[in-house]
């Protein structure tokens, strides 16, 4: 089993509005200053989800990288 590290990653969430039984609003992305629109909060869940996982995948290569040294 493979042993994965996880970088704290710290977002901002503005909710604007509340329509339709869901949340639209902003996501800011601090550590990479990105901010992005969402329109429900199923949205806001895979922003969430596919910036970690961007995030986490650059550093499983910086790992693999510096272990074939």
């Amino acid at each position: 089993m493979s042993k994965r590290l996880f970088q704290r990653q710290t977002f901002v969430i503005q909710v604007i509005n509340n329509q339709h039984a869901t949340w639209q609003g902003t996501v800011t992305w601090v550590d990479k200053d990105e901010t992005k629109e969402f329109r429900s909060a199923l949205e806001l869940i895979r922003l969430l989800d596919s910036a970690i996982d961007s995030q986490n995948e650059k550093k499983e290569e910086k790992l693999s990288d510096a272990t074939e040294m």
